[in-house]
């Protein structure tokens, strides 16, 4: 088991409760430890703290939790922070979904504009964590969940010497999609994908052994008119037999982009307005448990469910615990592992974790067919580093028209002023001139 302090940054957020009921799950793997939950709201950080400290009681694993809203007196002396927050909250998401609509661009959070926007964001928050790691915990690991994972960790790996892992369950909740809407067992399939965060392919895809994409092509003659197949679904598994290669799910945006930008105008509400609907009867919930002897949170009624973060949590007790476990993570492209993308470039790919950190497994290169817009994602993730940490105006401009979802300069442009102003509170004033 490993003792460690571990800070949460985000430690008020609505998912908040459900990271922290995973953490105590966990409990015996990090029996004797610390953590610091560190927001900026304070009631709600009292609600998680109380919610928190009842379950750790309850684990029997002395695990001790404090909250304060003061960031570098929460960091202080930690090995571990664990960070997901959302700057401007879901008012703020869902201006990044609602403003590139008016445009004629696809809106999301992570990607297109949206996601741009909330990398600027996000990275200007982790500007001052980074500063005050180096201050008061120097040999800290940040454990990062705060999107875009890979333009926050592509920033932090670029311009500090912070030791930074990002994760995502996307390499691990992709290929069921894929195979489950062709009506295959996803757990007789070995699937190994890899590319850049929410936008990683398969080069591997096996089912009982054997090349699973003929079960795939079969499926999408027989299934491809079906009603009962969503459009999720149905999406997936027509690209995967088309590119040969399975995909992620964002993908969608950029091969189908028409029909869901056509969907995205005639929905009533952005999914941002959908969840701030949802919020209020979350907190209510997390309130009542807050109050409670023994709480019990309801999957139903919690951000997310109550297993928030899990992945990050498997990979920091694999790094504290040296278990050598396989684990898809973020990082750098070291040594060129993925053969295609630059050695500074943050990919998604399976490592090894143990306590000398996350190696990257032996790597097959993208099926060619789908290298491509990968790799130009790449590059706009190195873009959208730099403008967010470093940049001007004209620095993000280019970034953004880097971006496969922004089809020309003409957009860029008067897209990103609009977006810059609307978000100007949480950005840097070199952002907006």
């Amino acid at each position: 088991m490993a003792r460690i302090k571990m800070a949460y940054i985000g430690g008020g957020s609505s998912r908040a409760a459900g990271t922290m009921a995973s953490f105590l799950w966990h409990g015996p793997e990090f029996a004797g430890s610390e953590v610091v939950l560190i927001d900026k709201d304070p009631e709600r950080l009292e609600v998680v703290r109380r919610i928190a400290e009842k379950l750790a009681a309850q684990s029997g694993d002395d695990i001790t939790v404090t909250a304060t809203t003061d960031q570098r007196t929460g960091l202080t002396d930690v090995d571990a922070v664990l960070t997901s927050f959302r700057p401007g909250n879901f008012d703020a998401r869902a201006l990044d979904e609602r403003i590139p609509i008016k445009h004629g661009v696809i809106g999301q959070e992570t990607q297109g504009p949206g996601g741009f926007f909330m990398a600027l964001r996000s990275i200007n928050d982790m500007r001052g964590i980074t500063d005050d790691l180096q201050a008061v915990a120097p040999n800290a690991v940040i454990f990062n969940y705060t999107n875009p994972v890979n333009i926050v960790s592509q920033a932090v790996a670029s311009y500090t010497s912070v030791p930074i892992y990002s994760m995502c369950e996307g390499p691990l909740v992709f290929p069921p999609v894929v195979l489950r809407a062709a009506g295959l067992d996803p757990e007789r399939a070995k699937v190994t994908m890899a590319g850049v965060n929410h936008n990683c392919w398969s080069y591997e895809h096996l089912y009982d052994g054997k090349d699973v994409m003929p079960l795939l092509e079969a499926a999408w003659e027989e299934r491809k008119n079906d009603p009962a197949l969503d459009d999720n679904s149905k999406r997936a598994l027509h690209l995967a037999v088309v590119m040969q290669s399975i995909p992620s799910d964002y993908f969608n945006y950029y091969y189908f982009r028409n029909e869901v930008f056509r969907a995205q105008q005639a929905a009533p509400r952005t999914r941002s307005e959908v969840i701030m609907n949802e919020v209020p009867g979350y907190w209510e919930h997390y309130r009542e448990q807050a109050e409670s002897s023994h709480p019990e949170l309801d999957p139903a009624r919690s951000r997310g469910g109550i297993h928030e973060l899990e992945l990050a949590i498997d990979v920091m007790s694999a790094y504290y615990n040296d278990t050598g476990a396989r684990l898809p993570v973020n990082l750098p492209n070291a040594d060129g592992a993925l053969p295609g993308f630059d050695a500074e470039t943050v990919v998604e790919v399976y490592c090894n974790v143990n306590r000398k950190g996350c190696h990257i497994e032996p790597q097959q290169p993208l099926p060619l067919a789908v290298r491509g817009i990968t790799r130009q994602l790449a590059d706009y993730q190195m873009l959208a580093a730099k403008a967010a940490w470093e940049g001007n105006r004209a620095d993000a401009i280019r970034a953004l028209v880097a971006n496969p979802l922004v089809p020309d300069l003409a957009i860029a442009e008067p897209l990103y002023d609009e977006m810059a102003a609307a978000h100007s509170a949480y950005l840097p004033e070199r952002l907006l001139r």
